[in-house]
Formats: structure tokens, sequence, C-alpha cells
């Protein structure tokens, strides 16, 4: 082989190898938030991951799956008053340009829900890849964005299994109480079933600590047993129980908003790291 063949060959090489990092670098990631299991901090943790991924300057769309509209209202959006939400999006009666609204911060975008969207599970019943409604609108516009957070309901159902088929991956809130294992087991069984039938590239993001009050011996006992018994990724950050956070969502603002410097908005700061650098 000449010198100029070996130039060549290293200049295709070295292109390969950097176009191979550009398409690392430019790859979104959709998280789909989750637990069946209601009270445990998931749409805190959804509307707060968004708020603070965001604040990061990355650039992130956060989708309202619950027909109870909660991250929707929590990040500032009128629930009940928008016209084109996720329901009009996944009966295809709006484009994702009429659905998109501006949220708390520059770079967060928001797909709003309402009650309507209970309505789209019997709609959705009768048609065609009924559980890929969600997955084939974010694959249209995921590169334009770092992070696509999805709120599931907290319930087995079709909207849920369209939130899963369309993420990447999950990451699960579970609070600091009795019954934390238990839900964390229900949980990781539809992970399971719906990486078996659905959507196989389906992993686990990890799993959160919520609601965590350092005072009580109950709450270190359910850390301990969850890092006993679970494989998988933790997220070192806790979540503390906060008065802040509690009252963040009735004035339609994420945490790093109504109170900045409360421990509430740096432990979701902390949380909002941990994902990014995961992802790198």
């Amino acid at each position: 082989m000449s010198l100029k063949e070996k130039e060549k060959k290293e200049i295709r090489r070295d292109s390969r190898k950097k176009t191979e990092r550009e398409r690392k670098d430019n790859m979104s990631k959709i998280i789909a938030i989750a637990n069946q299991k209601g009270g445990v901090g998931k749409t805190t943790t959804a509307i707060n991951l968004s708020a603070c991924l965001a604040e990061k300057k990355k650039k992130v769309l956060a989708v309202d799956m619950d027909p109870q509209g909660n991250m929707t209202s929590g990040l500032g959006l009128p629930k009940g008053e928008i016209d084109n939400t996720v329901y009009e999006l996944m009966m295809g009666d709006a484009s994702f340009e009429e659905c998109v609204q501006r949220g708390a911060e520059d770079s967060l975008d928001v797909i709003a829900s309402d009650s309507d969207l209970a309505g789209a599970e019997i709609e959705l019943l009768s048609t065609e890849k009924k559980e890929k409604r969600l997955s084939e609108v974010l694959n249209k516009v995921r590169d334009k964005y770092d992070f696509i957070i999805i709120d599931c309901p907290p319930s087995l159902s079709l909207l849920t299994l369209n939130s899963l088929t369309a993420a990447d991956s999950v990451l699960i809130p579970i609070q600091c109480e009795y019954y934390a294992l238990e839900g964390l087991s229900q949980v990781l069984r539809t992970v399971e079933l719906v990486s078996k039938k659905m959507n196989p590239d389906l992993k686990l993001e990890g799993i959160v600590f919520t609601m965590f009050d350092s005072r009580t011996n109950l709450a270190s006992e359910v850390v301990n047993n969850v890092h006993e018994n679970f494989q998988g990724h933790i997220f070192k950050t806790l979540i503390p129980r906060n008065v802040r956070l509690a009252e963040a969502p009735s004035f339609g603002l994420p945490i790093n908003h109504y109170s900045s410097r409360s421990s509430g908005a740096e432990s979701y700061r902390s949380l909002a790291k941990e994902v990014i650098r995961l992802n790198r």
C-alpha cells in the first residue's frame, strides 16, 4: 500500500469515528417515568427532572400521558384549556407543531394532557398498532431534543403501554415506605413484559428514592432493602420530603422556579446531573 493510500485510509477511518461520535452526541433519550403505585412522586419527578434538565441547557420535551394532567398544570399550563393535547396528537387530529407548548424554561417544550385522554384508550382499542401511536409521533421529532420525559399514568393501561413502547428507558421513583419493594416488583414485571413483547430496546434507567426522611428508621431501611435486593442502577440522589416540593404544583411552577434554593430544588438538580452523566 502506497503512502497516499495509507493517508486516505486513515482519513476515512477518522471521518467514520467523527461521524459516529457526532451521531452519538446528537442522539436523544426518551425516558418514561413510571410506577403503577400512586403517590410515589412520579409526576413530581417528571415535572422537576424536565425543568432541571432544561435549566442545564438541555433541549427537553415533557409529554404528559396521564389523563389527570398534573404534569401539565405543574409546568404552568392551564389544564383543560388547551385545544391540542396529547390526545389530539395520538388520534392524528393535530400535528406535533400544533400541540407543542412552551414550558417554564426556554429549552423546555410540553405536550399537555387533560381528561379527554382517558377516552383514547377506548378509541384506540380497535385500531392497528394501538400501542405504538406515541412512538410513531415521537420518533419523527426526537432529533430536536436531548431528552424526552414521559409522565406515565399510575396504572398498567394502553396509555402506559404506549409510553413504554416509545421509551428508550424507564426511570422508577419509589417512595421510602413499607410497600416500596412491592411497587417496584410490579413495575419491573411490566417493563420486562413490554421489552419481551413490544419494545426489545427498553432498558431500565434506574431507581430514584423520593420523600426520603432521614429522621426515620423506615426510610433508611427501605433504601438498604432495595440496594440489597435490586441489581440495577440506583441513583445516588435522594429526593427529600420537602414542604416546598409539595407546594410548587399549586403555583404551576417546577421547584427550581418556585423555591430555587430549597433542598427539593437542589436534589432534582443533582438527579438531572446524574441523568446527563449516565447518558453521555
